[in-house]
């Protein structure tokens, strides 16, 4: 039912809209004749990509590629955009190790059943808290949510630790140092672990910041020596910014806090930048044509949109904007935090992408409802977490509305 009350949306569709509800940009892109056919006659790029397609790719996707990536491969969604992701490690990891030769026929014919040598024994690393998608490759590296994978049969692939801090991150900084250790350490162990067992680690996963799993933070040091890790033992390292990237932290890509000397391998990305898909360094692409394939790999639609998006984010200095209102959210947060300690705490946060925590699930869950009654639209993540996705154009002025909500909440149910 459709109501004339305003809300203010903090959710944003799981942080998938970058530009909030009908930007003048979007509305143009989508009434302008010369897009229509495009919009009505979808082409399957997989068979007959549009004419204009590379251009497309150049202007929009390649013009915001992270240092290193010089190219990338569109998708439908953030799943499918990991799961080809992992397939292409796979496959650049076999290549390496037959030294450029063309697969036996033993392979070729042994890989329609399943079993070796075709179908290699391979396992990719992911982390406890983990999302990275619900189909049936990513879901084996997903770990956040009991329902999202119970019932479905998994690979038995290698999950490491994930560091646990605790906040604020100022009085713990020893704390959080050994759980960065711990994680590291743990991950080496299980490098080693499954090259015993004769499953060797080609690839692994992570997310800037586990967002379904519930805003688990890590440091930039411990990103940085993950990458290390990673090479040192010829890991293919795949940074999941379906969630991360577009801006929301306050830089395009996640990772570029970091301050790696390159991109990793390969960065996965949808949600905000409305075509799934990834970039990849060119030692990942397939040598054989049509293995990383399907009918409409991506939507040219969603090329056409996301270039809009992208000169409203360069026109319009959102990056800036996101920076300065983060700043000031997590000020915010932090002072209610102080009035409310038992009851909201654990403010964090990377420009808007910000979260706080609530004793319990219902806590949060109330929480959640009881701002809904408020004019704010917002959701939980992880077990019991408030999460804060606004779009790129969230202000000050909004802030305040939210935190104004948010105390009132705290001061009239809590």
């Amino acid at each position: 039912m459709w109501t004339a009350t305003p809300f203010l949306d903090v959710y944003t569709q799981i942080s998938s809209l970058p530009l909030g509800y009908n930007h003048p940009a979007m509305v143009a892109a989508v009434s302008d004749p010369r897009n229509v056919a495009t919009f009505v006659n979808r082409p399957a790029m997989g068979v007959l990509p549009p004419a204009d397609l590379v251009s497309r790719l150049k202007n929009a996707l390649l013009s915001v590629a992270p240092e290193g990536l010089s190219e990338v491969q569109t998708m439908a969604c953030g799943s499918c955009s990991n799961e080809n992701a992992y397939k292409a490690v796979f496959i650049r990891h076999v290549a390496k190790h037959r030294d450029g030769k063309p697969p036996t026929a033993e392979e070729l014919r042994t890989c329609k059943y399943n079993v070796p040598p075709g179908s290699p024994r391979l396992s990719l690393l992911s982390f406890d808290g983990a999302f990275h998608g619900r189909t049936f490759g990513a879901l084996s590296t997903t770990h956040s949510k009991a329902i999202h994978k119970l019932d479905v049969p998994s690979f038995d692939w290698p999950i490491a630790h994930f560091p646990e801090y605790k906040y604020p991150l100022e009085e713990f900084e020893s704390e959080n140092r050994k759980e960065d250790e711990k994680s590291l350490a743990h991950v080496e162990e299980l490098f080693h672990e499954y090259a015993k067992k004769g499953v060797p680690v080609a690839g692994l996963v992570v997310e800037p910041i586990q967002a379904e799993g519930g805003d688990r933070h890590a440091s930039d040091d411990f990103f940085r020596k993950l990458y290390a890790l990673a090479s040192k033992n010829d890991v293919l390292f795949i940074c999941d910014e379906v969630q991360t990237g577009c801006g929301p932290t306050g830089k395009f890509w996640a990772h570029q806090h970091w301050g790696l000397d390159t991109a990793p391998d390969v960065v996965t990305f949808s949600k905000k930048m409305l075509t799934g898909g990834y970039f990849y360094k060119s030692h990942v692409r397939p040598k054989e044509s049509y293995r990383i394939f399907n009918t409409w790999v991506g939507d040219p639609t969603k090329l056409l949109l996301i270039e809009e998006v992208l000169k409203v984010v360069n026109n319009e200095k959102l990056l800036d904007n996101v920076r300065d209102t983060g700043e000031y959210m997590q000020k915010g947060l932090k002072e209610i935090s102080k009035r409310y300690p038992s009851m909201f705490f654990n403010v964090r946060g990377r420009g808007t992408f910000c979260a706080v925590d609530l004793p319990t699930e219902q806590d949060r869950n109330k929480f959640i409802a009881e701002m809904h009654r408020k004019g704010v639209h917002c959701g939980g993540c992880g077990d019991r977490s408030f999460r804060i996705r606004p779009a790129l154009t969230f202000q000050r002025k909004h802030v305040d509305i939210l935190l104004d909500r948010a105390e009132k909440v705290l001061s009239e149910k809590f």
